[in-house]
């Protein structure tokens, strides 16, 4: 009676089993015990009686035993034994045919980021034309593209860069205000909140440059008040005033200065301007000589950013130029009239927060420099334009586009894109609150730059596992950090990041030097454009990064860490691979 209960039972746990097995969610845990069972079964069965079987066609054999006494396993191989091979043949079968679903469902996920990634590329095109035999190729319209979160609206964002750097009618300042965005321009809903909008206010009542973000406390010190300062001198009321005097410079076009050197230069000039009570205009920029800058832009620094200075003083001044009496009185200057060392001069309160071998730096003889530098550069990138934010965009689809897919269609319906998505543009929210956000990168993001080749005749170069060593001091304070934007134009330091598969590398794709060339021989190979737009790319993105690492030689790092002091990184630190130059 004991025996039969006992059979009973393994019997019932064995069927439960196989009921447990016919579960979508425990198919592959049950058929893992079914098989193991088989097999288990099997071998005992070979102890028991000291024969041969076959198990799916393979035959196994076991030797002789010298004793013929009941194994003590006899009292559960009636359970096991109701385990055929066609079980386990079926089971198996259903497993391959669920992997094989699976399998196609991926198959199909990659297929959908795959068309979404190449349907916000066409989107970045310059032509409505192109957009629209794109999406006739894959039977789309434009309401079943979801907006691609990495990608910034570049019509839009020049409009607003453009409204904000422009005397408003009637009004004696641009329509900055303590809010971002167009939110501004929301129609006040009484006439006592329209006499109250910050919009009214005279910028002297202490409103700030709408180009600075994060707080005081993030950016260096009076970084509010100098970028308005700066502003206000360079946007005068009255360009014909015969007070206003004017100082024209060409950007530096000598051979072995690179875009740093050229921007620290023009630096150096808006503080002798300031200084003198003159207004800068820059005239010709080498680096803007190309295709890609059209019309009045090209050969101009407001091909990349917003000119540095009201289109009315810029007439003006250059009116000037021909008139020799105003360059006898001094009304006008050009660079000619001042020394190199007047150019690269400039003064600044302290503030330590760059790192060298583990100690921050508090003071060092260039440290006013450093501060003004920082400040200059932060005015003459205030506003991007519509081509460069066109230029970003391009990289980021490159770099996290299909990031960006795949994140975007966990909130689509399956059946995407043969269904229609729910589109609120238009809405208040978005018009007016959400058109200040910025762009979306895989955060926190790491950017390093790492600068070889011919910069060995200036400072001493470092190998890139130096640099990746105070990456990983990074990522133990902040473990969640696992992608870097890496800046570079040595091919070797690509090929080094295969060597770190526990970070995520992004770059822009670029031809970069293979063996030893100077930095002129490299950037003739690529073409104007190209050595331009890559390395002003490369630049932006280490401004909107977490975090920073590079090389306190290079005058490139050096503007980097001046632009993400006045943009909200102070207390972000910077850690530098050497200590060189100035220091």
């Amino acid at each position: 009676m004991e025996a039969m209960n006992q059979k009973s039972l393994e019997r019932v746990v064995s069927q439960r089993a196989l009921q447990m097995g016919s579960s979508f969610p425990c198919q592959i845990c049950v058929v893992g015990f079914l098989c193991g069972v088989c097999l288990a079964s099997l071998f005992l069965a070979a102890l028991t009686s000291f024969g041969s079987f076959e198990f799916n066609g393979i035959s196994f054999s076991m030797g002789a035993s010298s004793s013929s006494s009941p194994s003590p396993w006899n009292s559960s191989s009636d359970a096991i034994n109701m385990v055929k091979s066609t079980d386990c043949k079926l089971k198996l079968k259903e497993t391959e045919r669920w992997f094989n679903s699976q399998r196609s469902t991926m198959e199909t996920d990659n297929e959908r980021v795959s068309l979404l990634h190449l349907v916000w590329g066409a989107l970045l095109t310059e032509s409505v034309h192109e957009e629209r035999e794109f999406l006739l190729k894959f039977g789309l319209n434009q309401s079943s593209v979801p907006n691609a979160p990495h990608l910034e609206n570049c019509k839009l964002s020049a409009y607003i860069n453009m409204r904000l750097d422009t005397r408003a009618e009637n009004e004696s300042f641009p329509p900055w205000t303590n809010r971002k965005g167009l939110l501004d321009m929301y129609p006040a809903s009484t006439a006592k909140e329209q006499l109250g909008s910050p919009r009214h206010r005279p910028i002297s009542e202490g409103v700030y440059p709408p180009w600075i973000t994060g707080s005081d406390e993030e950016n260096y010190p009076l970084t509010r008040k100098v970028q308005r300062d700066i502003w206000v001198h360079q946007h005068p009321p009255n360009c014909w005033d015969p007070n206003v005097r004017f100082l024209v410079a060409d950007w530096e076009r000598l051979p072995g200065f690179g875009i740093g050197a050229q921007i620290a230069g023009m630096c150096g000039l808006l503080a002798i301007a300031i200084n003198e009570k003159r207004v800068l205009v820059t005239n010709y920029y080498n680096r803007a000589d190309h295709d890609g800058c059209k019309g009045s832009s090209r050969s101009s620094w407001s091909c990349y950013f917003l000119p540095e200075t009201s289109q009315g003083c810029r007439d003006r001044a250059f009116e000037l130029m021909d008139n020799k009496e105003a360059l006898e009185k001094g009304i006008i200057t050009t660079k000619d009239n001042y020394s190199s060392k007047q150019i690269w001069a400039g003064r600044a309160p302290r503030q330590p927060t760059t790192e060298i071998n583990g100690t921050l730096i508090a003071y060092h003889r260039k440290m006013d420099r450093r501060w003004w530098r920082a400040q200059a550069v932060r005015y003459l990138m205030r506003f991007l334009t519509e081509y460069t934010c066109g230029l970003l965009n391009v990289a980021r689809h490159a770099a996290f586009g299909k990031e960006a897919a795949k994140m975007v269609l966990t909130g689509l319906p399956r059946e995407w894109p043969n269904v229609e998505v729910a589109n609120n543009s238009g809405s208040d929210i978005e018009d007016f609150v959400w058109s200040s956000h910025r762009p979306w990168i895989p955060r926190p993001m790491l950017s390093m730059h790492v600068r070889m080749g011919d910069k060995a005749c200036e400072m001493k170069v470092v190998e890139f596992e130096k640099y990746m060593l105070l990456a990983d001091r990074i990522r133990k304070h902040f473990p969640h950090l696992n992608s870097i934007w890496l800046s570079t134009e040595m091919q070797e330091v690509v090929d080094k990041s295969k060597l770190y598969p526990h970070w995520n590398f992004y770059f822009t794709n670029v031809t970069r030097q293979v063996g030893n060339m100077t930095m002129a021989i490299y950037e003739a190979s690529l073409g104007r454009e190209t050595s331009t737009n890559y390395p002003l790319v490369n630049f932006l993105m280490a401004t909107d990064s977490d975090f920073f690492i590079g090389a306190l030689g290079s005058t490139w790092c050096f503007l980097i860490d001046g632009m993400r002091n006045t943009g909200g990184k102070v207390m972000s630190g910077y850690l530098s691979v050497n200590k060189d130059r100035f220091w």
